[in-house]
């Protein structure tokens, strides 16, 4: 739970590139378990990077240890989904404490967080996504709640709800970093965490076609096996080239990361080609397997389900297009 953390707060300290891996390897068994991995590292490094010392050493271990079950990464709202800075919660100071009002939806782990990072609104004259304040907030603080539990498609293992703050009252020693500069602070952290929902839908992706490959072995039509065949063939080789595609671009945004050197633009190549990659591989497994692979007999039905929300969660990939496309444009008329 802090693979990328600093030991001196509970971590391993393993690095980006381990975090990939072992996110992937461990979506290879549960992309749900895997999506509270990768939250969980998100929320470590938020405090790791912007908390007080006190911050830190209070929660950072806590997530760590297990002694709280996750830690939640409260940005996105109902108006604020892909367009982050269009946040309406908010939060004004209020002598010693600060005070919430507002919600967040789609909140992994909320009802296991032991505590939350929170991202409000703290100056509503600043220039949209200029008045973006991080906070800390503890799950039982007052006027806060955790609402409806939302009935997903797939990861039916992961907890997804929504947060209320109804004049929540929280104290002023719960603002991390900077008043006003969260919103840098939230576009930097979803750069990170799409390495790992990168990470996560290749192992899906590679769960599925293992699963699919094996099977097609032993499966005979024809009085021979199904892998004998050209269309099986193709698909086999078209997704496991996808895949491990997907892997070397993932490696490549971790390693960057894991040096210190930008990485948003591989970040974001490298969640929506391998998240794609992955959802196709999931659909050929479907194929392979036949009428038994719309069944919930075969594991390769809820692989698909599982893999669908890679290509949402963590800025949709329209938006990675977007945040591709813009950074290699700026590049080159700064070069120009």
């Amino acid at each position: 739970m802090g693979i990328n953390v600093k030991s001196e707060y509970g971590g391993s300290e393993a690095g980006v590139v381990s975090f990939s891996l072992a996110v992937t390897e461990i979506a290879r068994a549960c992309a749900s378990t895997a999506v509270t991995m990768s939250v969980n590292n998100m929320v470590c490094e938020v405090i790791q990077a912007i908390g007080t010392e006190e911050q830190k050493m209070v929660y950072i271990p806590k997530i760590c240890s297990g002694e709280y079950y996750a830690g939640g990464f409260g940005l996105t709202e109902t108006m604020a989904g892909s367009d982050a800075g269009a946040l309406q919660a908010s939060a004004v100071l209020d002598g010693d404490q600060w005070v919430l009002n507002g919600s967040k939806i789609f909140i992994t782990s909320a009802e296991y967080a032991g505590v939350f990072v929170v991202w409000a609104v703290t100056d509503k004259k600043a220039k949209k996504g200029s008045g973006i304040s991080t906070f800390l907030v503890e799950n039982g603080a007052p006027g806060f709640k955790i609402g409806r539990l939302e009935h997903k498609m797939g990861q039916h293992a992961s907890s997804t709800n929504e947060l209320i703050f109804e004049d929540c009252r929280i104290p002023k020693s719960a603002l991390m970093g900077k008043m006003n500069g969260g919103f840098k602070t939230a576009t930097g952290e979803l750069a990170g965490g799409r390495i790992g929902i990168g990470s996560l839908g290749l192992g899906i992706g590679l769960a599925a076609m293992d699963y699919a490959t094996r099977y097609a072995i032993e499966r005979k039509q024809f009085d021979q096996s199904i892998t004998n065949f050209q269309a099986i063939q193709w698909m086999i080789a078209e997704s496991y080239t996808e895949l491990e595609a997907s892997r070397l671009l993932l490696m490549n945004a971790a390693f960057k990361k894991e040096q210190g050197k930008p990485f948003a633009r591989e970040a974001s190549m490298a969640k929506y080609f391998a998240t794609e990659a992955a959802d196709r591989a999931c659909f050929n497994a479907i194929q392979i397997l036949g009428g038994y692979g719309y069944t919930n007999e075969f594991p390769v039905e809820r692989y698909a389900r599982d893999v669908r929300i890679t290509l949402i969660y963590e800025g949709t990939n329209q938006i990675q297009r977007m945040i591709v496309a813009r950074d290699i444009i700026n590049s080159l008329k700064e070069s120009a």
